[in-house]
Formats: C-alpha cells, structure tokens, sequence
C-alpha cells in the first residue's frame, strides 16, 4: 500500500469492490416494515425495498426478516445518487424460481402454494417469486362460480404450460383432482357391496333426493327411499355437510343407490302383532279416492278405510265426511302380511251390539266384504259398473227410438181362390 494513500483511499481499499448485476451475500442490520438494510462488506450499505424482497403486497418485512439474517441477494445499482446501493432479493429468487418451475413442468411435478390472489378468470400462487396463473377451469374438477374461498388457502397443482420467452406458467389443479378421484372410485368399488353400511358426507340436496359423497363416488339418496314412511321434502331433513350412515342398495356400473330403509327398522316387522283383526287402532288421513281414504298408521304402514266401512249411513265419497291430514280411530277388519295390506273400519266401531242371528250375520258378510277389498279390483269392478250403465242407456235409447218411429200400412190381403170363382160365376 503506497504512504502517499490518504486515509479515505485506505478505508475505501479496506472494501471490496461491487458491480451492477453481481450477487452478494448481506446481512440484515435493521428492518422496517417498508425496507431492510444489509451490510454487503462495501462502503455503503445496501437497502432492500419491500417490492424488491416479494410480490406479495401483504408482506410486513418486519415479519419476514429480522436483525442478523443474511441472505442472497442481487446488485440493481452501486449508486442511487444518495450513495445508497439498492438490492433485490425477488429478481434473484425469480431467476431462481423460473428455473425451479421449469423443471417441475417437465416432470410433471406436484407443487404446493398458497393461492395470493383471486381473479375473475382464476387465481395466481406465488412459486419461489414466480407468479403461476391458474384459470378458473382448472381450479377444480366441477364448476364454481365463485373462488374467493381459495383465497389465503395453499392448493396442490402441477404445471400444464410454459412458455420461457415471457416467462408465463400455466397452473392446474383439475388434473389431479380428476387422477385421484379415479382411483378413489376404483378403490371404493373394490371395497363395497350392495348390502354394505357405510358413512358418507352429504354433498348436495335437491328435491328428490340426496347425493352423498362415498369417498370416491357420489351415490342418490332418492326420497322414497329416506324413511319406511312419507318425506315430504329432503331439504327439509338434510343439509349439506352433514355425515349420513347409509345402505348400499344397489351398485350398478358406477352407479350407486342408497337407502335408509335399514331392515331392523321395518315397520312390518311387529306389524302382526299391532295390527291384528280386532285391534283398535289410530291414524291420519293422508290421502283419499273414490273408493276410500288411506290412513297411515305408522311410517310405512297405511290402512285402507274403505268408503263402506266409514259410516253405517250411506256415503258417496269419502271426501263427503274425511280431508286430509284428520286423525281417525278404527278397527282393524284385515291384516295381510304377505301383501303389506290393512284394512280398517270405523263403522265397525259405531256399529251396535248384535241383537238377533240376522243381524250378526249381517255384520258378518260386511267384515267379508271390507277383507275381500282389493284397490284394483275395486277400480276394475267400478270401470265395468259403468260400462254396463252405458250399455243399459244405449239399449234404452233404441227401445224407445222404435216405439216413437210411424207404423207402416199393411198390404191388402190377397182373396182367397174359391171366393175369386163364385164372383165370376155371378
């Protein structure tokens, strides 16, 4: 070192020598929330604004950093004009993430990033500084209109585009969705068979039934299938999110039907019992026809009230006396187990103490008549009923037709041969 340096130039020679573009290795001194300040071994320190350090806008570089860290980063200036060095960790780690991204799109790589923005067409996750756009399309394996509830969330997706002049990737999620839902379905239905209770999450609820998510695959819940007795509407009972332990009823290609019709909850189970000839029972009017009211019982167990068996007086229709939703008490007049079949009768209940052999034959033949009931013999027998009505008006019409037509003049008679021959003799 020459005797003739001054001091400055000896302090300044103490220092290495930086360039534009070189990287160097700093360590944080002081950190605020919109900069940091880096020793880098050079006269003046380096300063590392928060839009040089992440894209990320949310970022406080006071959580990000702290007091004696040291990290890598890139020379943008020697000099700012205030003698200040400016630094950029982003650009580094860009080139850096760039590289990463394009090994992970050869490969096919699955990466993982927390999703920073969410756009109209899509979202964008932040790689290594490098910003991945991922339309809405490929966001997931079903439609949604709406993706502000991936925001702040870290996905799973893979690189499906690239192009290295504008440094553009391309993100999807989709693919890996649709890869593994294929093996969960492949898995699933090697696992289950009908006749199976498995535990699902409801997924959707519509008005005719229930899709619940297997694991895998989604299976239909149909309405007349949630209970033994009536639903009126699922989304009455059931709300998506919530678990439902099912039975696998039938498993048809990928398709899969459920039921909750468990068969230690049948109501016919026990029904001999409860329901046997003399009982007397109570239900509600669920709903009514020409020829009887249909009375449940129970969930699962209707009685037909036949329209004979309502009133010991004459009644047209059931409707005349009965509506919807009434509470009736009766007596059970006939069980069949074999056909799921009830069939009950108030005036059974109404009817007074038999007093003599005729009478009690009477209530006997009216029993028969309400066991003999059978719902489409009863429409059969009515449909003929009226036929033959028509037939009887037809024939009465023709019947009267030629007693009103004019009758027409007899031919004279032709006179007899010998009274012809006694004229002539005369």
């Amino acid at each position: 070192m020459s005797d003739n340096m001054t001091f400055e130039q000896m302090l300044d020679a103490s220092f290495k020598t930086i360039h534009t573009g070189e990287v160097v290795e700093g360590t944080v001194i002081d950190v605020k929330p919109g900069e940091a300040i880096l020793n880098i071994g050079y006269k003046s320190d380096g300063i590392l604004t928060k839009n040089e350090y992440t894209n990320d806008p949310a970022v406080d570089l006071t959580q990000a950093l702290k007091v004696g860290d040291t990290l890598e980063v890139k020379v943008i200036k020697v000099n700012d004009g205030e003698g200040q060095v400016l630094l950029t960790y982003k650009r580094l780690a860009l080139d850096r993430g760039s590289k990463r991204l394009e090994e992970a799109f050869e490969s096919q790589e699955i990466l993982k990033a927390k999703v920073s923005q969410v756009l109209e067409g899509g979202v964008c996750v932040v790689v290594e500084e490098v910003r991945v756009f991922i339309p809405a399309s490929l966001v997931s394996d079903t439609f949604e209109k709406d993706l502000s509830k991936y925001e702040g969330q870290e996905i799973e997706f893979v690189i499906t585009e690239y192009n290295p002049k504008k440094r553009r990737f391309i993100g999807n999620r989709k693919v890996i969705l649709v890869a593994r839902k294929e093996e969960a379905q492949k898995k699933l239905l090697e696992t289950i068979k009908e006749g199976d209770v498995i535990e699902g999450v409801i997924k959707n609820v519509t008005d005719f039934g229930v899709f619940v998510d297997l694991g895998g695959l989604d299976g239909l819940l149909h309405i007349s299938e949630m209970s033994w007795g009536h639903v009126e509407n699922p989304k009455k009972n059931y709300k998506t999110g919530d678990k439902l332990k099912v039975l696998v009823k039938e498993i048809n290609e990928n398709k899969i039907a459920l039921s909750l019709k468990f068969s230690d909850t049948n109501p016919w189970n026990n029904a001999e019992e409860k329901y046997a000839v003399g009982n007397v029972v109570t239900g509600k009017v669920m709903r009514m026809s020409d020829f009887g009211a249909f009375v449940e019982l129970e969930d699962g167990i209707d009685a037909l009230l036949h329209v004979s068996q309502i009133s010991r007086e004459h009644i047209e229709k059931p409707s005349d006396v009965l509506k919807v939703g009434d509470e009736v008490t009766a007596k059970v007049v006939d069980f069949n187990l074999d056909d799921h079949r009830v069939s009950i009768s108030i005036k059974a209940l109404t009817a007074p103490e038999p007093k003599a052999e005729e009478t009690a034959q009477a209530e006997d033949d009216d029993d028969a008549d309400v066991k003999s009931v059978d719902i489409e013999a009863v429409i059969a027998a009515e449909d003929a009923k009226a036929e033959e009505e028509v037939k009887e008006v037809k024939k009465t019409k023709t019947k009267k037709a030629k007693e009103e037509a004019p009758a027409e003049e007899a031919p004279a008679e032709e006179a007899a041969p010998e009274e012809t021959a006694a004229e002539d003799a005369e």
